[in-house]
């Protein structure tokens, strides 16, 4: 039986993560890596210690922002890289593994992060119903590989 590549165990473990998010809207995991070994996992939801909106809002989930989003989550790349970093993590060189593409705000992030390079499952724009994938566009256009991966069981 052929081994898995490190690419489809770290996106199938981002898409294990999302089930860990309190969000009743969307669940988005990610994986940051470095030379094959894990720095940090991510999920997206409110910042520890605040609230778990699947328990205080279950019906209707957050308040929305001006674009429909969660006013109180933290994006599940932004968890991972954020997490990495108050440990002390060197992030340059990273590839970020994440279950939806990075929206443009988490494109600036990866970027300033210095990841190298990210693959995601599903569109953040399908997913948001933009035209398109501003984060990803970002990221191509200033050199980090933003490629979709399709999971094969």
């Amino acid at each position: 039986m052929p081994k898995k590549s490190f690419d489809a165990i770290f996106m199938h473990l981002a898409t294990d993560l999302a089930f860990r998010s309190h969000c009743v809207k969307a669940q988005v995991g990610a994986v940051l890596t470095k030379d094959t070994r894990i720095i940090s996992i991510g999920y997206n939801g409110p910042p520890a210690g605040t609230h778990n909106c699947d328990e205080e809002w279950p019906e209707q989930g957050c308040a929305r922002d001006a674009r429909g989003s969660c006013s109180l989550a933290l994006h599940a790349e932004q968890n991972a890289i954020l997490y990495a970093v108050k440990n002390g993590a060197n992030l340059q060189g990273a590839t970020l593994y994440v279950t939806l593409s990075p929206c443009l705000a988490c494109a600036r992030l990866i970027f300033s992060a210095g990841i190298a390079a990210v693959f995601y499952q599903n569109s953040y724009a399908a997913y948001k119903g933009f035209a398109n994938d501003e984060g990803v566009d970002f990221l191509n256009r200033f050199g980090i590989p933003a490629k979709q991966y399709e999971l094969v069981e």
